[in-house]
């Protein structure tokens, strides 16, 4: 499934300087390859990885602490079960 895209103004945009291999620019422009867009996304998915890596590193301890909680307590919502 597409992840929604926001729109972004041209004065959101801010023009760099970039150094790729020849022959890859080649044959993305020659396939009609939006270099620009492909870009924002590729970065897109890079920071969604690194933001994610940093929040479970962030809060791995609270995540073991929980778990051996409930392998000794058991979870809250077993309680709750009727079956």
């Amino acid at each position: 499934m597409p992840r929604p895209r926001l729109a972004r103004p041209a004065s959101d945009k801010k023009a760099v300087n970039l150094t790729v291999a020849a022959g890859l620019v080649d044959a993305a422009r020659a396939a009609d390859v939006n270099l620009s867009a492909t870009l924002e996304r590729a970065l897109e998915d890079a920071l969604r990885v690194k933001r994610r890596e940093r929040w479970l590193a962030e809060n791995a301890a609270g995540m073991a602490a929980y778990n051996e909680d409930v392998e000794t307590h058991g979870a809250f919502a077993d309680t709750l079960r009727g079956f």
